[in-house]
């Protein structure tokens, strides 16, 4: 039985559509994030599962139970959903300390004091706040606050935890360090986990699998790794991750391979793969875009005749840390490259002092779309 079940859900603000009619189920333990930019639907999405939207259609079940549903007029209320919810916000009372902002919930349900303190201290072990229940709300950091909002929604031992953006409020590295946290917590607890996020290095990072989103509609889901390599849309390999994006027309294609070579209008020839995933029929004579990963462009010994093999002029190079990062114009278009940054050499070739370059990338790491 799926912990989490969406059939049809469509949610409508006055004339505008929030969700089209999406539908999606999530396995028990599973760790599932909605990425899509803003005003994609995921946190409409969220808060229908949460019960603090009511959708115009659809049907909703938590491990099994109808919790809506508009054609037999099923809505059952937030607090007897069984879930735990975390907000961008983290929502934490400021008056209150530690211990009674996690319990909070625990005391409304009028849940006898020693099972509240129990219950209470095993919920900030598990985020690393033990014996910190006494220190104000007040006086805490940032990663502190989000620890207690986690340890808030994880203390009534919820069916499914919904976590709405909890790192965006974060700097860079503590929230580097949170996604840790976060990942190796959901895994020690096996809980259900559903991640709404903008970040695609988060959704990357924590997910078993990603549910990307666009205007209200679902357009792919599967694992990191098959989406970032195998994206089924211009939109899908341009919003999850960086890539290089050469328009052009298709001039050979071989539908048994899947292989495809497309011609610029400046004359750059491109060969690559058309994904699986991308079900659009491709001909001939069609424009297309070819979709090259920075990480995938290599710095070529030396020029000559090939496939995807190209001379370039260095318009810059950008020290940041671990990776330098070329912008380079290949023919009148610009291409962005990562190499390590301790790389200075072309092969066995330094990087020639005029700036010229030879480029290479396989044809297996470019995508082809329509």
């Amino acid at each position: 039985m799926d912990a989490i079940t969406i059939q049809d859900i469509g949610k409508s603000y006055g004339g505008v559509t929030a969700l089209h009619a999406i539908s999606f189920s999530i396995a028990p333990g599973e760790f599932v994030t909605l990425l899509g930019p803003s005003g994609c639907g995921k946190t409409t999405t969220l808060r229908s599962i949460a019960g603090l939207e009511r959708p115009d259609r659809g049907f909703i079940f938590i491990d099994g139970q109808e919790v809506f549903s508009s054609v037999n007029g099923t809505f059952v209320p937030p607090e007897k959903r069984g879930l735990g919810m975390v907000f961008q916000s983290y929502a934490i009372w400021p008056h209150m300390t530690v211990f009674q902002n996690v319990a909070y919930g625990l005391i409304a349900k009028k849940m006898r004091r020693p099972d509240i303190a129990v219950r209470v201290e095993k919920a900030l072990e598990m985020v690393s706040l033990a014996g910190l229940g006494d220190r104000p709300a007040t006086k805490l950091s940032g990663g502190q606050q989000q620890r207690v909002a986690l340890a808030r929604s994880l203390v009534g031992e919820p069916r499914v935890l919904l976590l709405d953006e909890p790192l965006s409020n974060l700097d860079a590295k503590l929230r580097e360090r949170m996604r840790f946290e976060l990942k190796q917590l959901q895994r020690r607890l096996g809980v259900t986990t559903i991640y709404v996020t903008h970040d695609q290095a988060e959704a990357l990072a924590l997910s078993d699998r990603i549910i990307v989103m666009a205007a209200g509609r679902i357009v792919q889901q599967g694992d990191g790794k098959d989406i970032y390599r195998n994206p089924n849309s211009r939109f899908v390999v341009d919003f999850v991750g960086q890539a290089n994006m050469v328009e052009g027309t298709i001039t050979r294609y071989d539908p048994a391979s899947r292989i495809a070579e497309l011609k610029s209008s400046r004359g750059l020839i491109v060969r690559g793969i058309v994904p699986k995933e991308y079900g659009e029929p491709l001909a001939v004579g069609q424009e297309a875009v070819a979709a090259i990963r920075p990480e995938d462009i290599r710095l070529a010994a030396a020029g000559g005749d090939g496939i995807n093999l190209w001379k370039a002029e260095i318009a810059s190079d950008l020290f940041l840390g671990n990776f330098r990062e070329l912008l380079l114009d290949v023919s009148g278009h610009m291409l962005k490259a990562q190499v390590f940054s301790g790389v200075a050499v072309a092969g066995d070739q330094a990087i020639p002092a005029d700036g010229s370059v030879w480029l290479t990338v396989q044809t297996e790491a470019v995508r082809i779309l329509g």
